[in-house]
């Protein structure tokens, strides 16, 4: 191996065939001693220094090494190995940012098929981090049992294990959470103003950023929504029973809530949009939210509402399946270059369709 093709591999330059030729030389020649000594010489000539920039994506990586091993324990209880070629996937699209001594320690700890990473507890983040991508969903499995489905576009931070007398985790987006029961440690969803808490129960929470509302669903169990005060201090918003779907207005402090089907709104996990009787308006948000798209809907429609069920069908299918029973008509905008050479989301426009 030499150390050109790693030097272009980490400038996102290198070939398919080169990056093949990395990907083979880490995982066939793991015990070659000439090689850990290469990674150990580099590793101290460059090694970061504290509080510098460098350590900060030092952290960063730590953290995804720490959470690849934690879903690979969670598959399989009897295998303790990590397996290269799935970091090896999110290393190709991290290789902008990463440097030389990066993936040299990550190799070290690869080739010595002992990862020791107590070691380095001064330096690792002890939270970890999953984002659903645009347009897909994701199903964590947290340490203490509880399963957390992610709508498109969501995150969650959370601790590899949780101690202390509650377990907490922070949310931004929507996610289903089943929660293992525990009445000595109470499970905390953070959403920044709002916190909903519950023992062991199932419920829904929508807290997109950027959005004036959050809202919770509850399917089963008890809830506590509890309002984060300025000074740090929290105050009961009220409990929720099953079947109900609360909705509280960042803006106002109001508190709105609904009870009888909820189905509609945990639908999204099974792949489903469901609207009813829902204006134009939200419809369109949640569209453009699914497919990374910008939806502009025209003055003179938006009184529209529209009740109807999607399955995993594709945009152009929806906006067409909405124009022939609505008077309404859709443009789709030029896709613009950016200076970058990336180019600009699918920007779409609806409007009232002529006589």
């Amino acid at each position: 191996m030499n150390k050109e093709i790693l030097i272009k591999y980490l400038n996102n330059k290198c070939s398919d065939q080169e990056f093949e030729e990395i990907a083979r030389w880490m995982e066939e020649q793991s015990g070659e001693q000439e090689r850990k000594k290469w990674i150990s010489d580099h590793w101290r000539e460059f090694e970061p220094v504290p509080n510098t920039q460098d350590e900060k994506k030092y952290r960063a990586l730590l953290d995804r090494i720490h959470h690849e091993i934690n879903l690979q324990n969670q598959r399989s209880a009897q295998s303790r190995t990590v397996t290269f070629s799935k970091v090896a996937k999110w290393f190709s699209r991290a290789a902008a940012i990463l440097f030389v001594p990066l993936l040299g320690i990550v190799l070290y700890l690869f080739s010595t098929n002992d990862f020791h990473l107590h070691k380095f507890a001064d330096l690792a983040v002890d939270s970890l981090e999953v984002i659903a991508p645009i347009g897909s969903q994701t199903v964590v499995q947290l340490s203490d049992g509880t399963e957390v489905s992610l709508n498109y576009g969501s995150r969650i931070k959370y601790p590899r294990s949780f101690n202390g007398d509650s377990r907490e985790i922070s949310l931004s987006g929507e996610g289903y959470f089943d929660v293992a029961h525990n009445p000595d440690q109470p499970f905390i969803v953070k959403t920044g103003k709002l916190n909903i808490k519950a023992l062991g129960t199932e419920f829904n929470v929508q807290a997109y950023s950027g959005d004036n509302t959050i809202s919770t669903t509850l399917v089963e169990g008890k809830v506590v929504i509890e309002k984060m005060l300025p000074d740090e201090k929290i105050e009961s918003v009220g409990t929720m029973v099953p079947g109900q779907h609360v909705i509280y207005n960042l803006n106002s402090g109001e508190t709105t809530s609904f009870k009888g089907n909820t189905g509609k709104y945990v639908a999204w996990k099974d792949g489903k949009m469901v609207f009813d009787n829902t204006p134009i308006t939200l419809v369109a948000k949640e569209l453009s939210r699914k497919f990374n798209v910008d939806i502009e809907v025209a003055d003179d429609v938006k009184e529209l509402t529209y009740t109807v069920t999607f399955m995993n069908d594709p945009l152009f299918l929806i906006l067409d399946l909405m124009t022939e029973t609505t008077p309404i008509t859709y443009k789709r905008l030029p896709r613009i270059k950016l200076p970058d050479g990336s180019f600009s989301k699918q920007k779409i426009e609806i409007e009232k369709r002529k006589s």
